[in-house]
């Protein structure tokens, strides 16, 4: 599908006719599905949301997405767009509130319109469950991130803190001492719900990771960055009862006792928030399979790597994929969902 036609725009569907295919979602995955589509000749609609984009409108700088040696985030995903509308996607900043996957032609509703379409290709993405506490969004890519992978090299020989508990937060710790000279665990039980082979390996770094437990962030300190985070500590615990014997490394700033909890205050120049993401597929329930979490399971059926449970919907992106969650994979899925819609497409017409 490799070419050099410029002049190449694909025709849309006359009034009343399906869309060959229907994207949902506007994310790095979205884009580059539809620059597949619309380049295998497929009449192509992407309902991207009114806020579209995904988790890249609130990255600062990307250093890691090829060809871009640093772009901001927002940009990145403005190129993305033009990208695939130069080729006639048609664009609609719309929410999805409705599909139906029961007949053939597929149905999708949004801003109170139908849409019909010969395939669907999900690409609605996941959200990060976010503390919500004070100061956190306006400092959210100022200091704060939820993707190690993504921002640690800007935090090089500095401190920082990881706020979880669960494999993802142990990931985390781990890219990170690679780059700050200290990293913090802050985790609000006494135990870690990470696995074992996980801990056992943060166990190993013990000289330079630092746990904080029995605490809980209250919020985010800082003009235009991240300066300290205000935590609280519940008296009595195992957490205060290391805090007072390590007081000394952890505790530069603060500590004041309120209503028989510890509070205090803690200098750092960036925070990770890794307690989760919620995938955004409460539409598609009970029209394609979803696991436990709520993420569309994948059926690698018939030589269709993205298929769905529903034939013809196809899958892409951060919807389904919870172990990478980078802009690169979700690009690479979007190419391979968007072949596999090409692929479909001609076995119905054969």
């Amino acid at each position: 599908m490799e070419g050099n036609n410029a002049s190449f725009k694909v025709a849309k569907p006359k009034d009343g006719e399906p869309w060959d295919t229907i994207i949902i979602g506007s994310g790095p995955s979205s884009f580059t599905a539809a620059v597949y589509t619309t380049r295998g000749a497929l009449s192509t609609l992407i309902l991207g949301g009114e806020t579209w984009g995904g988790q890249l409108m609130l990255t600062t700088e990307v250093e890691n997405f090829p060809s871009y040696r640093s772009i901001m985030g927002p940009a990145l995903m403005q190129k993305m767009k033009d990208h695939a509308t130069s080729f006639g996607a048609e664009f609609l900043a719309k929410n999805v509130s409705a599909v139906d996957f029961s007949s053939k032609l597929f149905q999708v509703t949004a801003d109170g319109v139908g849409y019909a379409a010969k395939s669907v290709i999900i690409a609605t993405g996941s959200q990060t469950r976010w503390l919500n506490v004070e100061g956190e969004e306006k400092l959210r890519g100022r200091g704060i991130s939820s993707c190690a992978p993504c921002d640690a090299p800007f935090f090089k020989d500095k401190k920082v803190i990881v706020v979880g508990g669960g494999d993802a937060a142990m990931e985390e710790a781990l890219v990170l001492t690679k780059y700050a000279t200290s990293v913090t665990i802050v985790h609000r039980r006494d135990t870690f719900r990470a696995s074992q082979a996980m801990q056992a390996r943060i166990s190993k770094l013990q000289g330079k990771l630092n746990i904080i437990w029995d605490s809980q962030i209250i919020g985010f300190v800082g003009e235009g960055k991240l300066s300290s985070v205000t935590l609280k500590t519940k008296k009595g615990s195992r957490g205060e009862k290391e805090l007072k014997e390590k007081m000394l490394n952890v505790v530069t700033g603060k500590v004041v006792n309120e209503n028989a909890d510890v509070y205090w205050e803690m200098p750092v120049d960036g925070a990770f928030i890794a307690i989760g993401h919620t995938p955004a597929t409460e539409i598609f329930k009970g029209q394609v399979e979803l696991d436990d979490h709520g993420y569309v399971i994948k059926y690698a059926v018939k030589g269709f790597a993205t298929a769905t449970s529903k034939e013809g919907v196809f899958v892409a992106g951060d919807v389904h994929d919870y172990h990478y969650m980078q802009a690169i994979t979700a690009a690479g899925y979007g190419c391979m969902a968007a072949m596999d819609a090409i692929k479909y497409l001609d076995t119905l017409e054969k």
